[in-house]
C-alpha cells in the first residue's frame, strides 16, 4: 500500500499543496520546515521517500541529502530534490550528492506524484508476488507458505502478512502505527496494542526454527526484523 512521504520545505504553501496532492493519491504525508524538524520526523517514523527542498534555512538540502546517505537509517530512502535551480550542473550536483531524482519549481503535482510512484517502484525491495528469504527462512506470497529447508511453519493470516511486511522492509525500525497502517490498512480501526499481540504470536510460530530472534523489539520505538544480534 502507499507509504509515508516526508516533505522538507520551508514554504508552507508549497508543503500544504504537496501534502494535499499526496493525500488525494493515497499517501500519508509528513511535513518539516527545516532539517532539524525533518530529523525529528525521521527518528519518530522513517518515511518511504523524502521530498527535499534545495534551499532551506540552516543546513541546505544538498548538505542534508549527503547526511541522509551517511546514516544507516536513511541511506536507502529515496530522495527527490525540489529546487528552482534549472542549470544542468545544479542537477548533476544534486544527483551526485545522493538525490535519486530532481524536479524544478514550479512543478505540477501530477508530475510529482508520477515521479514518486516511479521511484518507489524502482526502490521497492520486493514485488508483492516475489518470495523473500532471510537467514534461511523463506516466505512465498503466491503459495502462502513459510518454510526453512526442512520444515514448513504454520502461521495465521495476519501473522503471515506481518512477517511479509517485516521481511520486505528489513533492518528498519517500524512504529506500531506504521505497522498498523501497512498490515491492517488505514481504514481499519485497530488499537496499537493489537500489534504486540500478533508480534507475540508471530514469534511463537517462528520459535521451532529459531527464527523468532529475527523479530526485535526496539525500546521506545517499535519493532524491526534484523539478521544482526
Amino acid at each position: 500500500m502507499p507509504g509515508r512521504i516526508l516533505i522538507v520545505e520551508d514554504e508552507r504553501a508549497i508543503r500544504e499543496m504537496v501534502c494535499l496532492a499526496l493525500d488525494q493519491a493515497g499517501f500519508e504525508c509528513a511535513q518539516a520546515a527545516d532539517t532539524d524538524e525533518a530529523q525529528q520526523q525521521i527518528l519518530a517514523d522513517p518515511p518511504e521517500l523524502i521530498l527535499l527542498d534545495w534551499m532551506l534555512p540552516g543546513m541546505s538540502g544538498i548538505d542534508y541529502a549527503r547526511k541522509l546517505r551517511q546514516n544507516k537509517l536513511t541511506q536507502d530512502v529515496p530522495v527527490i530534490m525540489l529546487t528552482a535551480r534549472t542549470q544542468e550542473e545544479d542537477k548533476v550536483r544534486g544527483l551526485d550528492t545522493g538525490a535519486d531524482d530532481y524536479i524544478t519549481k514550479p512543478f505540477s503535482t501530477r508530475e510529482l506524484i508520477a515521479r514518486i510512484k516511479a521511484l518507489l517502484r524502482r526502490s521497492a525491495p520486493q514485488t508483492a508476488e516475489q518470495a523473500v528469504e532471510v537467514q534461511g527462512l523463506t516466505l512465498d506470497p503466491v503459495t502462502h507458505r513459510v518454510q526453512t529447508t526442512d520444515r514448513q511453519l504454520e502461521l495465521g493470516p495476519m501473522e503471515f502478512r506481518l512477517l511479509h511486511f517485516f521481511m520486505t522492509h528489513p533492518e528498519r525500525v517500524h512504529t506500531r502505527e506504521r505497522i498498523l497502517n501497512s498490515v491492517w490498512g488505514t481504514n481499519v480501526y485497530v488499537e496499537e496494542r493489537t500489534v504486540d499481540v500478533h508480534i507475540r504470536r508471530l514469534r511463537k510460530a517462528l520459535t521451532p526454527t529459531g527464527h523468532d530472534r529475527l523479530i526485535q523489539t526496539v525500546r521506545g520505538a517499535g519493532y524491526r526484523l534484523s539478521a544482526q544480534a
